[in-house]
């Protein structure tokens, strides 16, 4: 897990004046809309006595309120008010939690967990699609038991379609034809890579998206990443009828992932919202049904995380972009990037120490109450890359 990338938080219309809680990354945080339908997001854990802020409520004057002690936080992180001290006393400098930047994309709201300042941030993956009106977009998110890198590479991973997701290839019935190792490189970028493949495919039995592939044939589709945790799917039915998927995952833990799928068809796409809602709802049944197959099959992979050594797979020409992935995560950890999962899980096992994920505002402001999320020391990440 790394710090220092834009994470999804929840989607748009689920942020209210009512703080929700949400685990990204192993820790907790605070969402909510403050006076004025900002979106905010803190760190969850009040500085004074460690109540969540998520089980308090938003007060008028934009703030979260604290359940514990009434402590109130804006959405600056900065506390405002603390009851017991008198309603004119002076609030001590380290009353503050982390505030991170936030943006509010394609119906997902987004976290930037870490402390770089803006010019420096890696960028929300860009879905060019967005706004056209030839485009039409839904936004739906699930749980996965599996590690987020697992979720990603099965993404980036050619070869499975024609195992796991029968109506994707040619179902074996061309084996002596079969190769997939042909990958154009598609949408590289200074933070990910990607591809695409073309392959056979059956039509579409299923009356409402024959429309989409009425015929078998020869089709294209690909995927890439942008950073350790956005990934874009793109199925090319045909020269002119396409459908774009735009993965957002937030690690929860070791073995939970959020996914959130922006899935985005110029087919399909009528004058009549009707028409247009009711193919909205039966694509998204559609995308998690396909979805619910690989969950399947990832779920009971061994071992659970990726492994430490590549000599520990026999890998392929086609497991090219995984392994381009994987050089991408490790350039993110010699960075200092990489949180010290085992010295965070150290610490939640004793139960006496809670971190914080550093926001920006560490670089300039001293004295916190928290310290930050412990990082992979760069001794220890140059001595395992030379290994």
């Amino acid at each position: 897990m790394y710090i220092n990338f834009w994470y999804p938080v929840c989607a748009v219309n689920e942020l209210s004046n009512k703080p929700i809680r949400i685990t990204i990354l192993k820790h907790d945080f605070v969402a909510f809309r403050d006076n004025k339908g900002r979106p905010a997001v803190l760190s969850d854990t009040c500085v004074h006595r460690g109540g969540s802020l998520a089980g308090g409520k938003c007060k008028e004057d934009g703030t979260v309120q604290c359940p514990y002690h009434g402590w109130r936080f804006n959405a600056e992180g900065e506390c405002t008010r603390i009851p017991s001290l008198g309603i004119k006393a002076k609030i001590p400098a380290r009353a503050r939690v982390d505030s991170y930047p936030v943006q509010e994309k394609y119906g997902v709201v987004f976290a930037f967990l870490g402390d770089l300042p803006a010019a420096e941030r890696p960028p929300i993956m860009e879905i060019e699609e967005d706004g056209k009106p030839d485009w039409r977009s839904t936004v739906t998110s699930f749980d996965v038991n599996y590690n987020y890198e697992r979720s990603i590479e099965n993404g980036l991973d050619p070869a499975h379609n024609e195992y796991v997701h029968p109506t994707h290839g040619n179902q074996g019935e061309k084996e002596e034809e079969y190769r997939m190792d042909q990958l154009e490189p598609h949408k590289n970028n200074p933070w990910g890579f990607g591809f695409l493949a073309t392959f056979d495919a059956p039509a579409l039995k299923n009356w409402l998206f024959r429309r989409f592939r009425p015929e078998g044939g020869k089709m294209q589709a690909g995927s890439g990443t942008v950073g350790p945790n956005h990934m874009w799917t793109f199925i090319h039915f045909s020269e002119t009828k396409f459908m774009h998927q735009y993965m957002f995952e937030a690690p929860i833990a070791e073995n939970k992932t959020r996914v959130f799928l922006v899935n985005f068809r110029n087919v399909g796409v009528t004058k009549y919202e009707f028409i247009n809602k009711f193919l909205d709802k039966k694509i998204n049944e559609r995308n998690m049904w396909i979805a619910s197959q690989d969950i399947v099959v990832v779920t009971k992979l061994k071992p659970v995380m990726t492994p430490p050594s590549r000599t520990k797979e026999l890998l392929m020409p086609h497991d090219k972009v995984i392994l381009q992935y994987r050089d991408m995560l490790d350039s993110f950890e010699h960075r200092g990037w990489k949180i010290d999962l085992d010295t965070v899980n150290v610490a939640h096992a004793k139960g006496d120490v809670i971190h914080a994920i550093p926001s920006p505002a560490r670089r300039t402001d001293k004295g916190w109450v928290l310290d930050p999320v412990p990082l992979v020391p760069p001794q220890k990440q140059m001595a395992q890359a030379a290994e």
